[in-house]
């Protein structure tokens, strides 16, 4: 009787424990991958982010920059973690869409995680060394029509938006451009500002500084329509390029087989810090966008992009390399 009694009493004790892994989630620090380098769009949007969410779920997030690859390498490293909710990451179009599909990589981008909520969107801008004299898109082409194959273009490295940004223009364009790598844009806009390089797109707020410069001239924006922050820059389809559009995005995603309660209380986390007072005056201070707000508006996004980028991905395959 008395063995059935202390059986008893082990069992009550420990029932609350068995259900207490998602009530009590999180009991320690998050951890978020981003993997590109720190001070980088991605790194800088999931920053803003990470103190509402930080409130939100009652615990220190833990950020983690694993640049390399395009993401590749970052992305990686964090689907080999626990799928216990502790280990986020940062997920962009390079790295869900335009690598997977040019190469083999170590996760599924379409089973291997689940979207929690854009941190940032924001289309790409072709913009010029101001020594070159070029103000338009027809004076570009001619000029690059007249120098085949010496017209230098940087971009954020091999396989990212910008470097499909690039080949599309060039197609469009019937113009044969030289590709430049770098590791961010902020590296090609240096060396354009010391003209080294002829031009190269990127994001509004990566090359912001050096328009109201003067260093760096916009041509177009790679978006279906203009942009607040330079309403008089024509759009590539106001341009005669209507087949460029390439917006970068980039969300937070948790790992697939994560317990269904953890992720709907991180959706709900996210949800909540997405509409933070504070942090949307920061995104307005930087006048920049986080996206439609929630999971599946990014989820979405995710299967929009797919579906649209796919076939052109798989025409230029080989240059994306």
């Amino acid at each position: 009787m008395l063995a059935k009694v202390i059986t008893l009493a082990a069992l009550l004790m420990l029932t609350p424990v068995a259900g207490a892994g998602a009530d009590d989630y999180p009991s320690r620090p998050v951890r978020i991958v981003v993997p590109y380098p720190a001070g980088g769009p991605s790194d800088v949007a999931m920053r803003l982010l990470a103190e509402p969410l930080s409130r939100q779920l009652g615990q220190s997030i833990v950020i983690e920059n694993r640049s390399g690859g395009a993401g590749q390498i970052g992305v990686e490293a964090a689907v080999q973690a626990d799928r216990d909710g502790y280990t986020l990451v940062v997920g962009g179009l390079a790295t869900q869409v335009l690598i997977p599909t040019i190469k083999t990589t170590r996760y599924d981008p379409a089973h291997d995680f689940i979207p929690l909520g854009q941190i940032s969107s924001a289309p790409q801008i072709l913009t010029l060394r101001s020594s070159l004299g070029l103000k338009t898109m027809a004076e570009v082409i001619a000029h690059a029509k007249a120098y085949p194959g010496k017209f230098t273009v940087g971009s954020a490295g091999v396989g990212t938006n910008t470097h499909l940004a690039i080949l599309l223009w060039a197609r469009e364009a019937g113009i044969e451009v030289t590709h430049v790598p770098y590791r961010s844009t902020t590296l090609w806009v240096n060396d354009a500002v010391g003209n080294q390089i002829d031009s190269g797109f990127g994001e509004p707020k990566s090359l912001a500084g050096q328009i109201e410069a003067g260093t760096l001239v916009p041509i177009a924006v790679a978006s279906s329509q203009r942009i607040p922050q330079l309403p008089n820059l024509p759009t590539m389809a106001e341009a005669g390029l209507p087949g460029v559009q390439t917006e970068n995005w980039f969300g937070l995603m948790a790992l697939a087989r994560t317990p269904p309660d953890t992720i709907q209380r991180l959706k709900k986390a996210v949800r909540a810090a997405q509409d933070d007072p504070g942090y949307l005056a920061l995104l307005a201070r930087d006048n920049t966008s986080a996206g439609a707000p929630g999971a599946d508006s990014f989820a979405e996004v995710i299967r929009g992009d797919t579906a649209r980028l796919t076939p052109l991905i798989h025409s230029l395959r080989d240059k994306l390399r």
